[in-house]
């Protein structure tokens, strides 16, 4: 499948902005993490735009509806698999590169969107030390939990600064494309 029919998909089952957005953030992150590890962007890409795709529809089991949904679709096994990995109460093991980095940037992303709406700049210029700053700042995005975005950074072998810089980067240059996509990142 290809992004613009991932992106159709994602529209039947994804109706608020929030969680449509954050899907492109997400996409985002995965595309920069396999152009670092030498993996296939558009599937990664792919992962991380549909890895949301039951949420609203069925929150309380999320994800363990995404496979019908992806099954119909066409996707494989180990596709769905991955995407069913970054629930906190998955069966299926984080042992593939693609499913650690799900989990580390799932929460990280919307987190870095975050702090980059706060600034006058907004993604241009952010820096780790800023999400830093906000990390420590409980008051700041309460609901996230930061002890497991950093936990699941350090399973990918990730120190923190880089991985920030590498989510940045990717939601820079993604923002292009989301635009000409007609949709906002920010």
């Amino acid at each position: 499948m290809k992004r613009k029919e991932a992106l159709e998909l994602l529209k039947e089952h994804v109706k608020t902005d929030r969680v449509f957005r954050h899907s492109l953030a997400v996409e985002a992150a995965m595309i920069a993490y396999a152009k670092k590890f030498g993996k296939d962007p558009e599937r990664w890409g792919l992962i991380g735009l549909l890895h949301d795709i039951d949420f609203e529809k069925y929150p309380e089991v999320h994800p363990d509806k995404a496979p019908e949904l992806l099954n119909e679709a066409g996707f494989d096994n180990e596709f769905i698999d991955t995407i069913l990995s970054h629930g906190s109460n998955s069966s299926v093991p984080r042992d593939l590169m693609e499913r650690k980095c799900l989990h580390a940037v799932d929460e990280m992303a919307s987190f870095i969107i975050a702090v980059a709406l706060m600034r006058p700049t907004k993604l241009e210029g952010l820096q780790a030390k800023s999400v830093k700053k906000k990390m420590k700042d409980k008051a700041f995005a309460k609901a996230v939990n930061r002890q497991e975005m950093i936990s699941s950074m350090e399973e990918m072998g990730m120190e923190f600064a880089e991985h920030i810089d590498i989510i940045v980067a990717g939601l820079v240059a993604h923002e292009k494309l989301v635009l000409e996509d007609g949709y906002l990142l920010l």
